[in-house]
């Protein structure tokens, strides 16, 4: 597992290769075989093991909103540190106990906003899945560039366009120029939250007194 991650955090590297894994470990890469039947079941420990290290950074006695910003922030800083493995986020499921701690803590989070049943499942499959495919685009965006101070740019580039034809972008092209991953990332979080506050609210006046 060490080695796994390993492999994942360099940089430009886009698979953990159980070629690559027996070449670091220094074996047969069929003996990768004897601990996992296939590579998913490996990228499955792995990426565990990534949702383990981002709990970890967890802050408790916080808010439910604290608690699920830190986690997006943790999901995001550890998996952008192993491209390799995050870019598997999106396609498998762990079934490790990572992942079960991490799915509930998540509904614990909405469930203390306010949320149950129907709203609850929802609210914690859209938090689930933007955090997922967001990390594994931004991870597999730094994997691209050769140029550090712009891997976090939203544009590749000037973004050069007829103000007469395009008038719309051309009104905000400094804005938009000045976009970046992780702002945007932190964004969608806060609209996520600010969703599962704003429909808990119904219920909870509702709520005999």
């Amino acid at each position: 597992m060490r080695a796994g991650l390993e492999i994942a955090s360099r940089p430009h590297n886009t698979a953990v290769s159980v070629r690559a894994l027996g070449t670091e470990l220094g074996v047969d890469p069929t003996a990768v075989y004897r601990h996992f039947k296939s590579k998913d079941d490996l990228m499955r420990a792995l990426l565990d093991e990534l949702q383990a290290t981002a709990l970890g950074h967890i802050t408790t006695g916080s808010g439910w909103r604290e608690r699920l910003r830190q986690l997006a922030a943790a999901t995001l800083e550890t998996y952008v540190e192993h491209p390799a493995i995050a870019i598997e986020a999106t396609v498998l499921t762990t079934n490790g106990p990572a992942e079960v701690a991490t799915i509930e803590f998540i509904l614990a989070a909405l469930s203390e906003a306010g949320l149950s049943g129907t709203k609850l499942v929802h609210h914690y499959a859209l938090y689930s899945s933007y955090i997922l495919s967001e990390v594994a685009g931004i991870a597999r965006g730094r994997t691209t560039s050769d140029i550090e101070t712009e891997l976090d740019t939203w544009f590749d580039g000037p973004l050069l366009v007829d103000p007469l034809k395009h008038v719309h972008i051309a009104s905000v092209a400094a804005e938009l120029r000045s976009l970046r991953d992780t702002d945007i990332f932190r964004f969608g979080v806060d609209l996520i939250l600010d969703s599962a506050a704003r429909t808990a609210q119904p219920a909870a006046e509702d709520a005999p007194q």
